[in-house]
């Protein structure tokens, strides 16, 4: 299984590091143990990580909250309901949007 995508109690964790204010909102690779996700939004008053969870649960269709980093780069974002193999389906790096 991929270093960024643990399996929790009722779904699973996966670990993001997040470039805000980009051009697009995208997938962009691996950074580290951690999967690497261009935003557009600044990371002024949160909207880099509303716009981080609403791209997540558009990509998986399940529920996304973020549990921890809110004001850093690296997060951890729990995905309700989903086993680790789904979510990486779902967010594989190589996979376009």
């Amino acid at each position: 299984m991929t270093p960024w995508v643990r399996a929790v109690d009722g779904g699973t964790v996966i670990l993001v590091w997040v470039v805000p204010r980009s051009r697009s909102t995208e997938i962009v690779g691996i950074y580290g143990d951690a999967l690497r996700i261009r935003v557009g939004a600044p990371a002024e008053g949160g909207r880099a990580n509303r716009e981080l969870v609403g791209f997540v649960q558009k990509r998986t269709g399940a529920p996304v909250e973020l549990v921890r980093g809110g004001g850093s780069r690296r997060k951890a974002l729990h995905v309700h309901g989903m086993v680790p193999a789904d979510v990486a389906r779902a967010l594989d790096p190589k996979l376009p949007g």
